[in-house]
């Protein structure tokens, strides 16, 4: 992988940290999670009116993804209002880049090496490890199951978002419109949850989290959807979740969480398979 990609995707995996640790720690998930999804139009809006409209091609790709996305912030809500940020998140994180590299490989033909595929599998059972063996998912399988269903939809838009960037001529434009159509979506997976006036409150109570957590995750992803069209779509979400170390020291400084040996074992796996997605 090209070093520029590298650092790119880390980066973004570091914005993405912060903003889930955000929508996580936040009282109501019913705001904050909205929030979020709103939060990311002011900069699409600005990418829209600056940069020239993605191709023809890759609409069907950007209706698909924004269906995509509500399933993945339909789940996430019940995640994030179920278990702990430092729970829910490994395991939705870790299994997305499994499910993209399955799909990857059986329904378009990537080609990947042995070691590339190892490397990816020793970040996403690093990462799912912190969370499966919690005590809060040994208690309560619901955690589990939500944060699994979380993966499956990431796995999903990844591999659609990837090839529908490679598409459309401009991945930023491209993510911005998929942002829209999934921001006008929404309200039906509110209604269906039986949520009102949601986009009025994460416009007051929700501020702090629409300005700040928005722009994060828009830029965050944006970044990985780049850095889509320039390597392997596996390769690039499974550094992608490489955030799981940051954020497990957000839970340990902010969310007051422990870090123990397990979870040092757990980043040692993450660690090995960052350095061989480096080098292979």
């Amino acid at each position: 992988m090209d070093t520029i990609v590298f650092i790119a995707v880390l980066f973004s995996a570091i914005l993405h940290a912060i903003w889930n640790s955000m929508a996580s720690k936040y009282k109501d998930k019913n705001v904050s999670i909205p929030a979020i999804v709103y939060g990311h139009v002011p900069l699409c809006i600005v990418a829209i009116i600056f940069l020239p409209a993605p191709s023809i091609d890759s609409f069907p790709y950007i209706i698909l993804s924004a269906l995509i996305h509500q399933g993945y912030q339909n789940f996430l809500l019940t995640a994030y209002q179920t278990g702990k940020f430092t729970t829910v998140y490994p395991i939705a994180r870790g299994f997305g880049p499994l499910v993209a590299t399955v799909i990857s490989i059986i329904f378009f033909g990537v080609y990947l090496k042995v070691f590339t595929i190892l490397s990816i599998l020793l970040i996403s059972t690093g990462v799912i490890l912190i969370g499966v063996f919690s005590k809060s998912v040994l208690k309560n399988k619901k955690i589990l199951y939500t944060s699994l269903a979380t993966g499956v939809f990431i796995g999903i838009y990844s591999v659609v978002d990837g090839h529908g960037a490679r598409l459309s001529g401009s991945a930023v434009s491209y993510m911005s419109w998929v942002f829209v159509f999934s921001a006008l979506f929404f309200p039906i997976i509110l209604r269906f949850r039986k949520k009102k006036n949601i986009l009025i409150k994460t416009l007051t109570e929700g501020k702090f989290v629409f300005w700040i957590g928005g722009s994060f995750s828009y830029l965050a992803y944006v970044i990985t959807v780049v850095a889509f069209t320039k390597a392997p779509i596996p390769m690039v979400s499974a550094l992608r979740e490489s955030s799981i170390i940051f954020a497990i020291f957000i839970g340990y400084f902010y969310l007051k969480d422990k870090i123990n040996l397990f979870k040092i074992f757990s980043i040692s796996l993450i660690f090995l398979g960052v350095v061989g997605l480096k080098l292979f």
